[in-house]
C-alpha cells in the first residue's frame, strides 16, 4: 500500500512549496492531500493548479485526494441550493483534474442546519435518498466528462451511515467514477462493535473495499460521558485491530493510499511512526 497525509500544508494550496513536502517525506509518506473551500475555486487558475501539480511531482510525491469544502446539502429540497452546490462540485472537479489529483472528495451534507455531520430525522427518508441519488448522478456526469474519480466521505451520522447504505446508493447512481472513502472508523455504531472490532472491521471492508479507492487511517477511543462517545484516535493508540484493518486494505488495494488525517501537525510524526511499525510487524509492504 501507499501512505500519505491530509495536512501539514498551508491553508491555501497555491502556497505549497517544496519545504512543506519535504517535511511530509521525512515521515516516510509519499502522498500529500488537501482541501479547499468551494467558494474560492472560481478564482483558481489552471496555471496555478499546474504549478502545484508540478511541485508535488518534482518532489517525487502523489496527490491522492483533493477535497472540496461546502456547507450545502446534496439532497436539500430546494432546487436552487442543489444547483448551487453542484456548481461548486463541478468547478472542484475541474480543479482536481488540473491538479492531477487521484480523487476528488465531497460530502453528502445533512438537513440539520447545524452541520454536514449532524444527524437529522429527515436524512433517513426515502425522499432524501432518492434526491441524493439524483444529485450524485449529476456529479457523476461531470466526473465522467473530466475523467476524475469522486470519493464521498461517509459517516454513521449521515445519510450514507452504513456500509450497506454506501453500497446501495452507489449502485443506484451507477457510475464507476463515484466511490466512497474507506474511512472505516466512521462506521462503528455501538460498544459491541468497538470492543469486538475484528468482526466489524471484516464486515466494513467486505462491503466497502469494492467501492473504495482511497482510505483514511485512524483509530478509535471511547470517551467518558453519559451517552456513547466514539472518538478518533492516533492509529495504534486506540481500540482497533489496526493490523487487520491495514491488511484488509492491502489485500484489495496494494497500490492505493491510506491517508492520516484530523490531527494537529505535531502529532503526525507519532501517527506515521505507529502505522509504519504496525505494517512492519504485520509484514505488509509500503511503497
Amino acid at each position: 500500500m501507499r501512505l500519505g497525509v491530509v495536512g501539514m500544508l498551508p491553508p491555501d494550496f497555491r502556497d505549497i512549496k517544496n519545504d512543506h513536502l519535504e517535511a511530509i517525506k521525512e515521515l516516510k509518506l509519499t502522498g500529500t492531500a488537501f482541501h479547499a473551500a468551494g467558494d474560492m475555486l472560481a478564482d483558481v487558475t489552471t496555471e496555478e493548479c499546474h504549478t502545484v501539480r508540478d511541485t508535488i511531482a518534482a518532489a517525487g510525491m502523489d496527490l491522492p485526494q483533493f477535497g472540496i469544502g461546502f456547507s450545502e446539502c446534496l439532497f436539500d429540497p430546494d432546487q436552487a441550493v442543489r444547483d448551487r452546490v453542484v456548481g461548486k462540485i463541478e468547478r472542484g472537479i475541474e480543479v482536481a483534474r488540473d491538479l492531477g489529483a487521484f480523487t476528488c472528495l465531497i460530502r453528502t451534507g445533512s438537513l440539520n442546519p447545524q452541520g454536514s455531520y449532524c444527524p437529522a430525522r429527515e436524512n433517513r427518508t426515502s425522499e432524501a435518498r432518492n434526491q441524493l441519488v439524483e444529485t450524485l448522478k449529476r456529479v457523476a456526469a461531470k466526473a465522467e466528462a473530466e475523467d476524475v474519480t469522486i470519493v464521498i466521505e461517509t459517516h454513521a451520522l449521515t445519510i450514507m451511515g452504513s456500509p450497506e447504505a454506501n453500497r446501495d446508493i452507489l449502485q443506484a447512481v451507477g457510475s464507476k467514477r463515484v466511490t466512497v472513502v474507506m474511512d472505516f472508523v466512521n462506521h462503528f455504531q455501538n460498544l459491541d462493535q468497538v470492543y469486538n472490532n475484528t468482526e466489524r472491521l471484516q464486515h466494513i471492508f467486505d462491503i466497502m473495499n469494492p467501492i473504495s479507492v482511497v482510505g483514511h487511517v485512524k483509530d478509535i477511543k471511547l470517551s467518558p460521558g453519559l451517552v456513547l462517545h466514539i472518538d478518533e484516535e492516533i492509529p495504534g493508540d486506540g481500540e482497533l485491530d489496526m493490523a487487520l484493518a491495514l491488511k484488509l486494505w492491502q489485500d484489495a488495494h496494494p497500490n492505493d493510499y491510506m491517508l492520516l488525517e484530523h490531527l494537529p501537525n505535531e502529532k503526525y510524526p507519532r501517527a506515521a511512526a505507529n502505522v509504519h511499525q504496525i505494517l512492519a510487524d504485520a509484514g505488509i509492504p509500503v511503497h
